[in-house]
């Protein structure tokens, strides 16, 4: 499989591979749509459009993790509050897209990645760096994402 997939990134302790450039887009509200399917939308606005087969590679550990993001899977984006917004960015920042799939999937699936919560944000964060987020605000995401999920109890 690994002949197929497109390298993101790579350095000496980790490498990130898609089986394809991923698809993803924002969903939309229409007048037609129920309060629950707005709502849904409004908390969850990001849209994969198509299958995609994540490989990352833990070269520090010696480790390969293999998954899939469904065809259909909606998530909620990087999680920035609105007072952050004029420093970091909203969260429909399209550089955001491509790492918040990526790591909502792992956040939802710590097993994807052997339950390892600090590879998980690594992982976000280059992805970040990949997408052409500045250093500045990669090393904001990055700390505010592994101190809240310290919180949230994933503490692998």
């Amino acid at each position: 499989m690994e002949n197929s997939l497109c390298k993101w990134y790579a350095d000496e302790d980790m490498a990130i591979y898609f089986s394809r450039t991923p698809d993803v887009d924002f969903r939309v509200i229409e007048p037609n749509m129920s309060k629950e399917e707005k709502k849904d939308i409004a908390n969850r606005p990001f849209l994969n459009k198509e299958e995609l087969t994540i490989v990352l590679f833990d070269l520090r550990r010696n480790r390969r993790y293999c998954f899939r993001a469904k065809e259909g899977y909606i998530w909620d984006g990087a999680s920035i509050p609105w007072i952050a917004w004029k420093i970091i960015g909203a969260k429909t920042d399209p550089r955001f897209l491509v790492p918040s799939l990526v790591h909502d999937l792992l956040c939802e699936n710590h097993e994807f990645v052997g339950n390892d919560r600090y590879f998980a944000d690594k992982v976000f964060e280059r992805l970040l760096y990949v997408s052409g987020v500045p250093a500045v605000k990669r090393w904001a995401m990055f700390h505010t994402v592994d101190n809240f999920q310290k919180t949230q109890g994933w503490r692998a």
